[in-house]
């Protein structure tokens, strides 16, 4: 079977690609590299079942011969991180909503069976915990620009779904909640591997707001697995899936536990949303999904614990700093 995967160089992409390769398949990774990193994919290069080709998803020219040619496809190209979209919220939008028109476009003129990687971030400042996938939405004012990630990943959601009820288009739609493991960067703004690699260097762990927020955090390698058994479920199509954990956990927590797991020194400290950003900020106090829905359509259950995902992070960031080059 022939795989694409946009964003493929990408923290999950990558993963992605791997665990495909694994099961058999032919991997090709469409990716810009505007976020994602070669070094990501370098081991895979030496496989002959893996090919990379770097240009824009938005591309259509680069985009159609790759789709025409695959069997399955994996939409995860995306201006993802908080910090990121705080700081060009235009090119959020811009990726977004029209590299998912374009991948959608091409899946249904060639009748390909796609997957749209959305996130929990659509569910807004809703305090209706547990998330359930047709809760309603509830979104901050348009002032605040990291709404604008949320907006877009929704259209991207009722533009998949759009598409197979009009076209019968075999899409799937499913809603991340942070994922975390080896390969994730903190330079957007992602607060796992930023707690790991200040501890690691004994620095001061920088808690942005109050740290009281909670978040549910799903190693990488669950994350992957639910996505190829979405795929593989042929009543998966024409619905959205909560993926990730629902243990939930104080982002003052989680620093305390990233320094007893590295053995740290480090002390935290905290940082307004406008010291961190240089702007205004709106966030959620909690973000916890409902897991019933995948549950009941692959058997979803994560089998990685956090503390051994963190395990798994803390190996990686401290061999990068050992090892440089």
């Amino acid at each position: 079977m022939k795989i694409l995967i946009t964003g493929g160089a990408g923290f999950i992409g990558s993963h992605l690609a791997q665990y495909i390769l694994q099961q058999g398949h032919n991997v090709t990774v469409l990716d810009n590299l505007s976020t994602g990193r070669l070094e990501n994919i370098r081991h895979l290069m030496s496989n002959p079942h893996f090919h990379f080709v770097q240009d824009d998803v938005r591309n259509t020219l680069a985009l159609h011969p790759l789709i025409a040619e695959c069997d399955i496809v994996y939409h995860l190209a995306a201006a993802v991180g908080v910090k990121l979209i705080a700081e060009r919220p235009v090119h959020t939008i811009e990726t977004n909503i029209h590299g998912t028109e374009v991948v959608l476009a091409a899946a249904n003129k060639f009748r390909k069976k796609v997957l749209i990687a959305s996130t929990s971030e659509v569910y807004g400042k809703s305090e209706a915990i547990p998330f359930h996938e047709d809760d309603d939405t509830v979104l901050g004012s348009t002032r605040f620009s990291r709404w604008s990630y949320a907006c877009s990943k929704a259209i991207d959601e009722f533009l998949a779904l759009a598409y197979h009820q009009q076209f019968g288009l075999e899409a799937v739609v499913v809603r991340l909640f942070n994922t975390i493991g080896p390969r994730q960067t903190g330079q957007y703004g992602m607060v796992v591997p930023r707690f790991v690699e200040r501890a690691l260097k004994n620095e001061p762990i920088e808690i942005y707001g109050t740290g009281r927020q909670t978040r549910c955090f799903c190693c990488v390698l669950d994350v992957v697995g639910a996505l190829t058994d979405l795929m593989a479920c042929p009543t998966a199509p024409g619905k959205v899936y909560n993926l990730g954990s629902d243990r939930e956990i104080s982002l003052i927590d989680l620093a305390d536990m990233v320094v007893r797991l590295t053995r740290s020194e480090s002390k935290k400290v905290f940082l307004s949303y406008e010291q961190a950003y240089g702007r205004p900020f709106d966030d959620m106090q909690r973000r916890v999904p409902c897991l019933k829905r995948i549950h009941q359509i692959i058997g979803f259950e994560p089998k990685y614990s956090l503390e051994e995902t963190l395990g798994l992070v803390i190996k990686e960031i401290q061999g990068r700093l050992e090892n440089p080059h």
